[in-house]
């Protein structure tokens, strides 16, 4: 039976040293629980690091030791922790990833070194148990590079990825120098997960940018795989919370903390030590507050917690300075012998007591200046069984973008900061139990359950997607199969499209010439009396007639406005309206002048705005908003919008590919027939052909046609093994 193999950076366990020797505690992470109804059932495992360096003679007992629990590890030497962990994935990705690149990062190229080395040890210890048609789910930044690694030494597995923490957008994310490694190595997965839509997009923009690959709203087609890129916000596990409110040791210190802070209005504020949680900033806006309005001196406190972590970093140890310095000082400033404004806690607390904080504190105060999600405002949440309490929330976490009755804050903005603190503190009870009641709610919609059932049932389906793909390309076993119901047909009819399906495309239009090889396939084709091969295609009719005027070829140009028989002269359609060009042709000198790189194409019949020369990026969001300027304008003159590859173009709806090829179809009694596209266009023909017809798009996606090739040589390959008698696909 196949089984699931979850992989992280850690197990989700702590290990310690007692006099029977190591003892192993589970850990009450969110990932952990989210994942253990996974893990632990049947042959699942978790594979990862135990958290800390194992002597090679105790390697054998915590190996045997984590087996029971269903886990794997994989053993760093002290090195590898140094240099992968504290170096690449801390000193490279995570200041790039939170925006701190220019304050943070280092570039070590001996880091990189070890980074790609422990994905290595990551992957051999994945191997050593993956089987065909397992499912692999690899976590987070420490292991970007381990889903390619997999999918090349086991390509009959399914892996999906999922990454915790935000996701740069391409101008930041460029600046690590292994950027295209990076990216290459999480494309190894069949779905890619990110909490927010904010970051799927930043994704496929950077791939879209670095990587030669094609990416069509939030699919990558590499090579022939498809990769499904997607948002999946992490929930927490709400009723561990909301139970954990009603149990004695949560209510007794409930009521110590009310009996402490009794006379006060508590600010909860609870982070890891890290420069992405803004600290400092939130320090800030509350000395703010206590400076402009002094009527809240005495009256408010700010329970600050924060949680030892990596401090004997410099950047770490020097953060942790300065947040000491500041909260001296405003405590210095402000305190009373009755009162202190901040109850500063730099330690872990246990579960209970976080509840416990979380029950009875009237504000949490979630301000970091970048986070991937962000569960302290979601535990805080699930925690007001009562529906009250007000959460401030920072627009730059993850969770804003659900927890949207929560007072949203730019957290780089101490003012407003200060504001939502004077709106929190004083809200009326009616609307805070508006507010918490629509938060909880999602909370306990889109809990951690519901993330992974999500994640999992979405990766069969990219599995799924991809077998039918697989059954509509067009591989040697199809191929043959055309062949030879080419050779037992003798009334065959062909239609070729030009740009994109017998020549790829060119940064130019007039380099997309046909070369001899080209030639030589339609000359050994349109040789066969059997056959009628027909050139159908948007290019202008005297571009057709120069290259194939002379050949054995029946040409249909611009869609289909123009014809030439074998041995005759072109002749167009009759009863179609130019007078709609000039309106059209001044929009698009409009984002000519507004596109570097774009330009016109004028047809008889049509006009084409194209910018496979401008900026990657720009020629897509200009075509977006000329498709939108040109929407109703084209409506109101009967004009048709086809937006193609690198292209749009405006032509007369009375012109298409599909009634032009039909006029041909009819004519005989064809035993044979066989239709290539690849763009838009081309669908007006695959629909109109039988139902018996061979139809073939070049390229994947959504298509009206039977079969899909890759790419023109495909084509090529295809159209030589018809008049071959040996298989040359």
């Amino acid at each position: 039976m196949p089984k699931v193999i979850i992989v992280a950076n850690r197990l989700p366990v702590k290990i310690q040293e007692s006099e029977e020797g190591l003892k192993l505690m589970p850990s009450e992470g969110g990932l952990a629980t989210g994942l253990g109804s996974v893990y632990k059932q049947n042959d699942n495992v978790w594979i990862g690091w135990p958290g800390q360096v194992i002597a090679h003679e105790q390697q054998d007992q915590v190996t045997h030791q984590l087996a029971d629990l269903s886990l794997m590890p994989v053993y760093l030497t002290q090195e590898d922790i140094s240099e992968f962990y504290e170096g690449f994935s801390n000193e490279v990705l995570w200041p790039v990833f939170h925006y701190y690149a220019s304050t943070y990062a280092t570039y070590n190229p001996s880091n990189w070194e070890y980074y790609k080395s422990v994905n290595e040890k990551f992957k051999d210890v994945v191997l050593s148990i993956a089987e065909p048609g397992d499912t692999i789910w690899v976590h987070d930044y420490q292991l970007l590079l381990l889903p390619s690694l997999i999918r090349q030494a086991r390509p009959d597995v399914s892996i999906g990825f999922f990454l915790h923490i935000p996701f740069p957008s391409h101008e930041m994310f460029r600046l690590i120098p292994w950027r295209m490694e990076l990216l290459e190595g999480m494309l190894g997965a069949d779905l890619i997960g990110f909490h927010t839509f904010d970051d799927v997009r930043h994704f496929l923009s950077s791939v879209s940018r670095i990587l030669p690959y094609q990416v069509s709203s939030n699919t990558i087609t590499c090579d022939e795989r498809l990769v499904i890129v997607e948002s999946f916000p992490m929930g927490i596990d709400e009723k561990k919370y909301a139970e954990l409110t009603g149990t004695t040791e949560v209510q007794n210190q409930s009521k110590q903390i009310n009996d402490i802070y009794k006379d006060n209005k508590l600010i909860l504020s609870i982070d890891r030590l890290d420069y992405s949680k803004g600290i400092l900033q939130r320090l800030q806006a509350f000395e703010l507050l206590l400076d402009e309005n002094p009527e809240y001196v005495g009256k408010v406190t700010l329970y600050m917690v924060v949680v030892p972590s990596r401090d004997t970093v410099a950047q770490y140890a020097h953060l942790r300075d300065q947040i000491d310095k500041k909260v001296g000082n405003i405590n210095a400033r402000y305190r009373s012998i009755e009162w202190t404004p901040i109850s500063y806690y730099y330690r872990s607390l246990p579960i209970e007591t976080l509840v416990a904080l979380y029950s009875t504190a009237e504000v949490c105060l979630v301000t970091p200046m970048r986070d991937g999600m962000n569960l302290v405002s979601k535990e805080y949440v699930a925690s007001r069984t009562r529906d009250d309490g007000v959460l401030i929330l920072s627009e730059m976490a993850g969770a804003s973008k659900e927890l949207i009755d929560s007072l949203l804050v730019n957290p780089n903005n101490i003012v407003q900061v200060k504001d939502a603190i004077i709106e929190a503190l004083n809200m009326p009870l009616d609307e805070q139990t508006r507010r918490m009641k629509q938060m909880r709610s999602v909370v306990a919609k889109f809990n951690v359950t519901h993330w992974v059932a999500l994640f999992m049932e979405r990766l069969n389906e990219v599995k799924a997607m991809q077998r039918s793909m697989q059954t509509r390309h067009v591989h040697s076993a199809t191929a043959q199969s055309i062949v030879n119901r080419y050779h037992d047909t003798s009334k065959r009819i062909i239609f070729l499209d030009y740009d994109g399906t017998l020549v790829g495309f060119k940064p130019n239009v007039d380099q997309a010439r046909p070369d001899a090889e080209l030639y030589d396939i339609l000359t050994q084709l349109s040789s066969d009396p059997n056959n009628h091969l027909v050139i159908i295609s948007g290019r202008k009719h005297e571009n057709l007639g120069e290259w194939f005027g002379d050949k054995n070829i029946y040409l249909i140009a611009e869609h289909g406005a123009w014809f030439k028989q074998q041995g005759m002269e072109w002749y167009k359609t009759s009863g179609l309206s130019t007078s709609w060009k000039k309106d059209i042709f001044g929009v698009l000198e409009k984002y000519v002048d507004r596109t570097p790189g774009s330009f016109i194409e004028e047809k008889t019949y049509s006009l084409a705005w194209h910018y496979r020369k401008a900026e990657r990026g720009l020629g897509e969001l200009r075509a977006n908003e000329l498709i939108n300027t040109l929407k109703f304008l084209a409506t109101d003159k009967g004009l048709q919008l086809l937006p193609g590859d690198k292209v749009v173009e405006v032509k007369n709806i009375d012109v298409n590919k599909g009634k032009a090829a039909l006029t041909l179809v009819e004519q005989k009694d064809y035993d044979f027939i066989m239709g290539f596209g690849d763009d838009l266009t081309d669908e007006d023909l695959f629909k109109s052909l039988p139902d018996k017809a061979i139809t073939i798009k070049v390229g994947t996606g959504a298509s009206a046609a039977k079969f899909y090739v890759r790419n023109p040589t495909e084509v090529r390959n295809l159209l030589k093994a018809l008049t071959s008698d040996v298989t040359v696909y």
